[in-house]
């Protein structure tokens, strides 16, 4: 016996429905659909009639109705589409810019000296992080050198005794590590070169100097989101953070230059932002906010006009290239010493 296709089911167009359904089995709970509108907005993808976000938008067209009610086979109506006045296909139209005798300011250097701006912070987000120093638990004196800490000058075996250790002769390399075609050795000892790991582990420092039993300066970077936004006569920067600590947070301003940097108690962390303003900024009619989610910049505009961004793109300089390879040899090394720390030596 052949099947035989029910002509009789109908689809639904309730939205976030889509089901097919019989209308004789039409109940006031069959169909799980949006009453609301969708909403996309800085990348996230919700209904107006629910709380539900998301990112992805496969997982946004599978975010389960929030009302019930009766399926509904009718269509929602098609937008109106614009009437088109075809007698005028052929019509140039001639654009002239609009001319005026405005002068622009002149634009100050980016080096010129910044401002310090006092904020308003939040008294909720005083609690967050008066709590949150109250319960982190204190950490030992980082000057303090613990027997046996070992030393972090490269190729170096060298472990914390006492004082005395500190006037032995440290013999490291201060080069990086260079691996090509099969060869591996240090920029600082080019000659000495071998295939095997294990021998290229056991090469000898080439350089004396003093062991290194702390490092310093190892505080985390982290990333935040930022936006901006304008109105006619200010400029808006909202950088989205949670438990920052603003006692050591700051926001430095100058006519054409904006840097915020923002301290993290919890993870030991840092956000850093230096940026050229695409306009000029009057200082002394801007202000700060520290709030519980975000820190909020509102920088008045010196002259009237929309900016077509906010800030200049900086040009990436001969220095700024060093610092990335010097980025780069630094994971580097810290990847051969990690490796050279879980490796025993002492039966090469």
């Amino acid at each position: 016996m052949t099947g035989v296709v029910d002509n009789s089911l109908l689809t639904c167009y309730n939205k976030g429905c889509g089901q097919q359904f019989n209308p004789n089995d039409n109940k006031n709970d069959s169909c799980a659909h949006h009453p609301g509108a969708p909403i996309f907005h800085d990348a996230y993808k919700s209904w107006s009639c629910c709380k539900k976000r998301c990112i992805d938008f496969t997982e946004f067209l599978n975010i389960k109705g929030c009302t019930k009610s009766f399926h509904s086979n009718e269509k929602p109506p098609e937008p109106e589409k614009p009437i088109v006045d075809k007698t005028k296909v052929d019509e140039v139209i001639e654009y002239r810019a609009p001319t005026s005798n405005f002068v622009g300011l002149k634009r100050p250097s980016f080096d010129t000296e910044q401002t310090i701006i006092t904020p308003t912070v939040s008294t909720t987000l005083l609690e967050q992080i008066k709590t949150l120093t109250a319960n982190k638990p204190d950490t030992c004196d980082s000057t303090i050198i613990k027997i046996g800490e070992s030393c972090k000058n490269k190729s170096c075996n060298g472990t914390y005794k006492n004082s005395e250790s500190d006037n032995e002769i440290c013999i490291y390399h201060p080069g990086v590590p260079i691996f090509h075609e099969g060869l591996k050795y240090w920029s600082c000892c080019p000659k000495k070169k071998t295939t095997d790991f294990s021998v290229f582990l056991a090469l000898p420092g080439c350089t004396n100097g003093k062991h290194v039993w702390i490092v310093k300066n190892n505080e985390k970077k982290i990333e935040c989101r930022m936006d901006w936004h304008q109105t006619g006569s200010h400029v808006v920067v909202a950088i989205y953070a949670k438990k920052y600590q603003p006692s050591k947070s700051s926001i430095k301003l100058n006519p054409i230059r904006l840097t915020i940097g923002l301290f993290f108690l919890e993870e030991n962390s840092s956000y850093d932002l230096d940026l050229e303003l695409r306009g000029v900024v009057d200082i002394a009619n801007s202000s700060v906010s520290m709030l519980p989610t975000k820190v909020e910049i509102k920088m008045k505009k010196a002259e009237p006009g929309t900016w077509s961004s906010l800030d200049i793109p900086k040009l990436k300089s001969e220095q700024e290239n060093d610092q990335s390879n010097d980025k780069i040899n630094n994971e580097m090394n810290d990847d051969v010493n990690d490796r050279v720390d879980a490796v025993d030596l002492s039966d090469l």
